[in-house]
């Protein structure tokens, strides 16, 4: 009775990496870097005893939103504003690029970062991609005189299915695409309108696959909305309420949802919402370790957080994760990289301990 455990991704880059990245190496020079922060990231992640590893995102160099148009000719870099940024130093780091004509085209996918995860990796991999919701912010408000926004989303969902069809076939155990806009379509658009056509558009996609491919496809949304709780350019008065938006969550028809819980002010709360909403289809990893609290939690917290998820969910639908990435931004510094594996050694140890007690009391 092994509840299965996976990871989210984003694990703090070695300072060396960061430094590199931001003195502007070119991309020649920082390959062997690269190639290091992933070997290294890996065989931490194997460390730890997690069976699902990934490379940290660690080859994501600009940031998790764009890294698939990043370079692209037909794009400015002036584009709506990523309102997550930590640093007023960095904030080009924080932008969506704006697309300026057409068509459309992705100018890498993230089966890239797999290949280079696969030769260091001897544990299933999986590979976390941006939603077609969050890339559909780079279609200007205006229009693009010759290149319609329909046409615009049928090349985004074309070219985002092509990103997960190629993950799947380069073997990834899970294919993850974070909904990173949720919680700003929520802040945006407090009707709900703008969050119902993001849950469209990514169902658009979805369709497009079997139900034995949408098993291995999951969707994540973080809980920390726009600002990291306590940090540089936090808004206190955001009021965002993440319980709120996983009804539309579980409305996307992905096999996996991962909901966050540790960092939860009504774990209860959430955990009904999830046993009232998710579909029967869907497996439920709940986030038993909270990458926004320095603090390490104990196998025992984590296997009491998944005991309590049982109560709810029952243990055959069941799974664990974090709460979110741990460092989605380089000047992310909430967490240090050994504080980041940490967490993740207890969230491994405490599932296999919520495993055993389960099996026990059955």
């Amino acid at each position: 009775m092994m509840i299965p455990t996976e990871p989210i991704g984003s694990i703090p880059r070695p300072p060396e990496l960061v430094a590199a990245v931001r003195a502007g190496v070119q991309a020649r020079e920082l390959a062997p870097l690269l190639d290091e922060a992933v070997r290294v990231t890996i065989a931490a992640f194997e460390a730890t005893g997690a069976p699902v590893v990934c490379d940290g995102e660690q080859g994501k160099l600009e940031n998790f939103w764009s890294y698939p148009v990043h370079g692209a000719p037909n794009a400015a870099p002036d584009g709506f504003r990523i309102p997550a940024r930590l640093s007023d130093a960095d904030e080009a780091r924080h932008r969506m690029p704006r697309l300026t004509r057409g068509p459309f085209r992705y100018q890498c996918y993230a089966d890239s970062f797999l290949a280079a995860a696969r030769r260091h990796a001897t544990m299933p991999l999986k590979q976390a991609v941006i939603s077609p919701s969050a890339l559909s912010l780079m279609y200007p408000v205006e229009g693009i005189p010759g290149y319609s926004r329909e046409q615009f989303l049928d090349d985004l969902v074309r070219e985002h299915e092509t990103e997960i069809r190629q993950c799947l076939e380069a073997g990834a155990h899970k294919v993850q695409v974070d909904f990173a806009e949720g919680p700003l379509a929520m802040r945006l658009d407090p009707s709900g309108a703008l969050l119902a056509s993001f849950v469209h558009l990514n169902n658009l996609a979805l369709r497009r696959f079997s139900n034995a491919e949408r098993a291995l496809i999951g969707l994540h949304v973080s809980p920390l909305g726009i600002h990291p709780p306590g940090g540089p350019g936090h808004d206190a008065g955001a009021g965002f309420d993440y319980a709120e938006l996983l009804p539309a969550l579980f409305e996307i028809r992905a096999g996996s949802v991962y909901i966050a819980l540790a960092g939860q002010p009504e774990p209860s709360r959430v955990l009904r919402i999830a046993r009232d909403y998710a579909r029967p289809d869907q497996r439920v990893f709940v986030g038993v370790t909270n990458p926004a609290d320095t603090r390490v939690e104990t196998s025992r917290q984590v296997a009491d957080r998944l005991l309590l998820a049982a109560e709810y969910l029952g243990v055959d639908r069941l799974g664990s994760t974090d709460d979110s990435g741990f460092a989605p931004f380089y000047d992310d510094v909430r967490v240090s990289r050994e504080t980041a594996f940490a967490k993740v050694r207890a969230r491994v140890e405490g599932t296999v301990l919520a495993s055993s007690i389960l099996e026990q009391a059955a």
